[in-house]
């Protein structure tokens, strides 16, 4: 069923775990931060997609900001997605892996923060590819950064997290597309 084992990884109990570790206020607070320097060039935002949404803290957060803001998420965890549905319904979750996902519109906002560098390297130009054509407007792009290709030791697994230039990856892809915004204060707790 899954390409890769960083699939089945996410999808399974270590996945589950994921969920308790970051469902907290200070999560939400930080998140909340984060999108408004990161968005305060953008505008209005009607609609956003999320790719890897878990159970919505980023998009919690954005909610706050951009409260008539239609949203969807793409989770492939089932706990997760679950809990996800119940914060923007059933009908906006895919429960499933990114790469299954098959794009019906675009939004204002193609959004992933700290999960491509969870992505088997790979499969990244396919992950590039579904944000790209899911926005309509703006692709936010939250990642671990690192100049050169790396692979780091998560939470005792090997091959579960790739730091790279994820944005300048992008950037090549699509030269039709520019930076906005960039920051030095990512969080690198590897959470």
């Amino acid at each position: 069923m899954y390409k890769t084992e960083q699939e089945k990884f996410w999808e399974g109990e270590f996945g589950n775990n994921y969920i308790q570790r970051n469902n907290s206020s200070q999560l939400l607070a930080s998140n909340i931060n984060f999108f408004t320097k990161a968005l305060n060039q953008s505008g209005r935002i009607d609609s956003c997609i999320e790719f890897g949404a878990n159970i919505g803290m980023n998009l919690k957060a954005l909610k706050l900001l951009y409260p008539n803001l239609k949203m969807s998420g793409v989770e492939i965890n089932k706990k997760a997605s679950e809990e996800l549905a119940t914060f923007i319904g059933h009908e906006n979750v895919f429960n499933g892996s990114i790469f299954e996902y098959s794009n019906k519109s675009q939004k204002d906002l193609s959004l992933i923060k700290t999960v491509l560098i969870h992505v088997n390297p790979e499969m990244l130009d396919l992950v590039y590819d579904k944000l790209y054509k899911s926005s309509k407007r703006f692709i936010l792009i939250a990642e671990y950064y690192n100049p050169t290709p790396v692979s780091i030791k998560y939470r005792g697994h090997e091959n579960k997290l790739f730091k790279r230039d994820f944005a300048g990856d992008f950037l090549k892809k699509f030269p039709n597309t520019c930076l906005l915004y960039t920051s030095d204060a990512a969080d690198d707790s590897l959470r």
